[in-house]
């Protein structure tokens, strides 16, 4: 009788505690990545984005501290703590820049480790090449924000390349949890197969609507970003109504014309607030497509009994954000609520993609059986 091993198992040039390590590596990389769009948030909202109005320093200096005249300079000159500029908006802006210059550094460990045990786990390195070439951008997106001023365009791009980022540690550290509870059963992924052959498998309907929900959530996530970016979240200070009115004048032309100036149209006058209107109620309609979509696929996943799990959690997501949404409003935009609001966007968004992950497994099992 052979006692042979298969032929990924024969290849094994790396101990057990190596994929531990690149699992736990890419675990904390995500959650470091979603603590950074925390801070980010919270930074944004505090008027801190030009704390430090250069890059990568302040003011040329490597901390606040250092440039401790420089900013006693520029708060003189302002007229006081109230403008763009001070030592509490240096400290964090630079805390942002510190923490993301350090998941930039995890990020290559991660693409080190994902080359050196691709013959174990069976993986392609590249989907760790593409979150670090994500991150490269992520980090001039950074560099643009401040020296083009908070253009509303840059500002949102940035955000929506912290949440690729995330998406793209979060499905990594979830394909190779998987990859790895697999060796640790020793089996094969066709004895894997044939061990879940009884499982249900998902139609190609569910798993297309299951990315379209991926779709929805993004794009209400991009729209949530332009909200804030634009400083429209109080557009319409009133819910369900907006200006006591459920038709509100609104400028949609000037609402979403992408290259202009923070505040400023695209021909250089101010914003007015039928155009801020215009970027308030686009959210929240986007707010009842995402509930309408994602109501109806956790229905679909109840009537399918397929990821029944992971669909009652974005069920629950998904009330909890429109909870917040609703006080960032009715609460005049309480920062607590606000960041938090965005923190809600991102474990929404890791739900859809764990949804996903789960249809995609289930599918590949029984076509590996």
């Amino acid at each position: 009788m052979s006692t042979s091993l298969p032929s990924y198992q024969a290849r094994t040039f790396e101990p057990p505690s190596a994929l531990i390590a690149y699992r736990r590596l890419i675990g904390w990389s995500a959650l470091i990545c979603f603590a950074l769009i925390m801070i980010g948030a919270w930074v944004r909202l505090t008027d801190a984005g030009l704390g430090c109005p250069d890059w990568p320093g302040c003011y040329g200096k490597l901390t606040p501290v250092q440039a401790k005249a420089e900013i006693a300079q520029a708060v003189a000159e302002q007229g006081g703590d109230h403008g763009p500029v001070s030592m509490g908006k240096a400290w964090r802006e630079m805390v942002h820049r510190y923490i993301a210059t350090g998941l930039g550094l995890l990020i290559i460990g991660i693409v080190v480790f994902a080359w050196r045990l691709r013959h174990r786990l069976q993986q392609s390195p590249w989907l760790a090449n593409i979150t670090l070439g994500v991150v490269i951008l992520q980090g001039m997106f950074g560099k643009w924000t401040v020296t083009l001023l908070l253009k509303p365009a840059i500002v949102t791009g940035h955000l929506i390349g912290g949440l690729l980022t995330f998406s793209l540690l979060f499905w990594l550290w979830m394909r190779t949890r998987e990859a790895i509870e697999g060796l640790d059963q020793g089996r094969s992924m066709s004895a894997k197969a044939q061990s879940t052959s009884n499982a249900l498998r998902p139609s190609l309907g569910l798993r297309w609507f299951a990315r379209l929900g991926l779709l929805l959530v993004g794009m209400q996530i991009a729209l949530g970003g332009w909200t804030s970016t634009n400083y429209a979240a109080l557009a319409c200070p009133d819910f369900p109504t907006c200006q006591a009115q459920w038709v509100p004048k609104v400028n949609f032309a000037d609402a979403f014309h992408v290259v202009r100036e923070l505040g400023k149209t695209a021909q250089g006058e101010m914003i007015d607030l039928p155009a801020l209107t215009a970027i308030h109620l686009s959210h929240r309609l986007g707010a009842i497509v995402v509930l309408l979509g994602l109501g109806a696929l956790a229905y679909a996943c109840f009537r399918c009994h397929l990821a029944t799990r992971e669909a009652r959690w974005l069920l629950g997501m998904l009330a909890l954000q429109w909870v917040l949404g609703m006080s960032n409003v009715i609460f005049d935009l309480p920062l607590w609520v606000a960041v938090g609001h965005t923190g809600g966007a991102v474990v929404l968004l890791a739900l859809t993609l764990l949804l996903n992950f789960r249809l995609q497994a289930l599918s590949q099992v029984h076509q590996g059986g």
